[in-house]
């Protein structure tokens, strides 16, 4: 990245560095234990492939041009970091230009992007211990860690993670395993058979990203109040800001309408992940629903204060909406129209449905289905 006055916004190298020094130990588990996790969750992934698109009725075996990685959490932190610099990239750049002419330009060239830097690393290392499966939708790919051939993409397991929770739960852990890669199959499913899904939601992104006004001054703040809350530093920093995550806090009304159609979106392809994990589970996964009734009531339950505080500085509490609402949006299409109704939703950026439309899956219907006058 460029630099202004030789500092960069974030150093990313300190990031990984400071996440991989600070990130929980996993489960204990053998050598030969761990292997045979990876072994089951590479089988279970490729398994999944028939089982979603045969549900689906999306995509064909040639679609799948991008590759599955099983990692540990430091793999998660150095995936996402790759991930974060290419997103963010336009939005540090900008924010750069501004730091050389604005009055917190002097402050920021003291703090500099090392400070930044071990602060978006104690967040990583937080993040890291929570995420099972994730589908890096822009994911470049790095020396260590492939992605598709497409302009990026992979499908990340993150070990460690699903053997902590499967043993938390008390489920069998081969059904877990499978339940896992069917949501996030799904995830991978759904950008490698609708080809124009990814470069829609980039452009979103980045149009979103290019209306952002925000002094560096307050973007730093926001970091740093986060990595406070997860040290302990400022433990009620999530009531001294009325609850407001760190993407609200740098809205202009503009983000805010491109916000509702991102908000859409993802409702929809994570309530379309977990619809097709239930959907597929009980054919394939004979103890789907105790995994479904103890997983529910994990997320329900949430975690400690702290926990709390920072899933709303972050804005985690509004992707569990989204699995929420986005489910019963596709359940109630499905429903209506059956599956190759609901998959109309893939043909366009017309089709997706809105954020209100979200909430009213009938409005959707009428809109793709039944069009005045046809």
């Amino acid at each position: 990245m460029t630099s202004i006055g030789g500092a960069e916004m974030v150093d990313w190298n300190l990031a990984v560095a400071t996440a991989t020094r600070l990130v929980r130990p996993g489960p204990e588990v053998s050598r030969d234990e761990a292997r045979a996790v990876v072994a089951e969750l590479r089988r279970h992934a490729k398994a999944s492939e028939e089982h979603v698109r045969g549900f689906t009725r999306m995509g064909t075996e040639e679609t799948h041009d991008t590759p599955v990685l099983v990692v540990d959490r430091p793999g998660w932190v150095r995936a996402n970091v790759a991930g974060f610099r290419e997103i963010l990239k336009p939005l540090l750049e900008k924010m750069q230009e501004r730091r050389g002419n604005s009055a917190g330009g002097a402050v920021l060239g003291v703090v500099g992007g090392k400070v930044t830097g071990v602060e978006l690393g104690m967040l990583l290392s937080f993040l890291s211990s929570r995420v099972l499966g994730q589908y890096e939708t822009f994911a470049p790919a790095t020396r260590d860690l492939p992605a598709g051939g497409s302009g990026g993409g992979r499908l990340l397991l993150v070990a460690p993670n699903i053997v902590h929770v499967e043993r938390e739960l008390d489920v069998d852990v081969h059904d877990f395993r499978l339940w896992v890669c069917l949501h996030e199959e799904t995830h991978r499913t759904q950008f490698s058979a609708v080809p124009w899904l990814r470069d829609h939601l980039e452009g979103e992104i980045q149009s979103f990203l290019a209306e952002t006004d925000v002094d560096p001054m307050t973007f730093l703040e926001r970091i740093r109040e986060a990595a406070q809350s997860l040290a302990g530093g400022r433990p009620e920093a999530e009531e001294d800001d009325g609850g407001r995550s760190l993407v609200e806090l740098v809205q202009s009304p503009a983000q805010r309408e491109i916000l509702g159609r991102l908000t859409a979106v993802m409702s929809l392809l994570e309530g379309h992940a977990d619809f097709v994990m239930d959907g597929v589970g009980p054919a394939v996964v004979p103890s789907v629903a105790e995994i479904r009734e103890k997983f529910q009531q994990r997320r329900a339950k949430g975690a400690s204060r702290l926990d709390t505080a920072l899933r709303k500085l972050l804005g985690l509490d509004a992707k569990l909406r989204q699995y929420r609402d986005g489910e019963r949006f596709v359940r109630a299409v499905v429903d209506e129209v059956g599956m190759d109704g609901f998959n109309r939703v893939w043909t366009s950026p017309n089709t997706l449905p809105t954020k209100a439309e979200i909430s009213q899956p009938a409005d959707w219907i009428t809109r793709v289905h039944r069009p005045a006058g046809s």
